[in-house]
């Protein structure tokens, strides 16, 4: 794919270490990117840094936000700057409708902003060629966690996973292949079927309060409340919840902590314990969706679909 994003002018705004490894592709492959919230490396030789946003969008074809995107408050999250990259309406407002946005996840507010002003947000953390190759290091961070906080072994362990989406698959056979009795909470009866074939143990979520009490390692997949006060209060006290759902995750992290129970978020885990390879990931994808975009002007899509 080298050079076949000559001429293209690319954003590149925030993140973490996965946007230098991003951007150095995008170099190799011809592009002219600018670039705020990240150091001058000897990676990013050829960017044009930016000092402020206005300036780093100007006259581009496309727009590069993190996997995460913005906090709740529209900051642009980055790992590199100490200074806000605040991403206001009006900044939102000036793109103009043909550039296409790309980021993990938005949130709501972008998602009603790009609909009000009919621009190409496209979320992308949830397509096939991103979402599963990032399981693996998603699974596999995972599971170091719960290794270093657990006072015992994953070997023999009763692990619960919630979820059977691509980390949740992801995730349940790593568990299994290392010797967890691993049981996973699943809704759809195709998925439920397929649990039981990979020679685990299937669970529904009216099972649950069975199910809780048992286990000594709970990993939640599920970008919604799944585990309620209720329900939490069926776990074991020496239990270690870990939630790698889209923050706020699917615990009830207050009801957690006055039950006295070990519970902890940890989105984005690709950029913290693999970034070269999740950044190769990104690598692999982007600039063929970039190109598809800039070729259709006059879509507008939202989470990837058109809108």
């Amino acid at each position: 794919m080298a050079e076949q994003l000559a001429g293209v002018t690319i954003a590149v705004i925030g993140g973490d270490e996965r946007q230098i490894f991003l951007v150095s592709k995008l170099l190799e492959m011809g592009a002219n990117v600018k670039v705020i919230g990240l150091p001058e490396r000897k990676e990013l030789t050829g960017c044009e840094f930016c000092k402020d946003l206005a300036q780093t969008i100007q006259d581009v074809q496309a727009i590069i936000l993190p996997m995460a995107g913005t906090d709740f408050e529209g900051n642009i999250i980055t790992a590199f700057s100490k200074n806000k990259l605040e991403f206001t309406e009006q900044i939102f407002q000036s793109i103009p409708n043909h550039v296409p946005i790309f980021l993990g996840v938005a949130k709501p507010f972008l998602r009603e902003w790009a609909r009000f002003y009919e621009k190409k947000l496209i979320e992308i953390a949830d397509l096939d060629e991103i979402a599963i190759p990032n399981s693996i290091p998603t699974a596999e961070a995972c599971i170091q966690i719960a290794m270093e906080k657990l006072p015992i072994t994953i070997h023999g362990s009763n692990t619960v996973v919630l979820g059977f989406g691509r980390c949740g698959m992801t995730l349940a056979r790593m568990l299994h292949g290392i010797g967890a009795k691993t049981t996973v909470v699943a809704r759809k009866p195709k998925d439920l079927a397929r649990i039981r074939e990979m020679g685990l143990t299937a669970g529904t979520f009216d099972q649950l309060t069975e199910i809780l009490p048992q286990a000594d390692l709970i990993i939640n997949t599920i970008p919604i409340q799944i585990l309620t006060e209720r329900r939490l209060s069926y776990v074991n006290k020496e239990a270690l919840i870990i939630d790698i759902a889209t923050a706020p995750g699917g615990t009830d992290f207050q009801a957690a902590e006055r039950l006295g129970l070990n519970a902890i978020l940890t989105p984005s885990l690709p950029g913290l314990v693999a970034p070269k390879t999740a950044g190769y990931i990104l690598a692999e994808t982007l600039p063929r969706l970039i190109l598809s975009e800039i070729s259709l002007p006059g879509t507008n899509k939202v989470g990837g679909k058109i809108s």
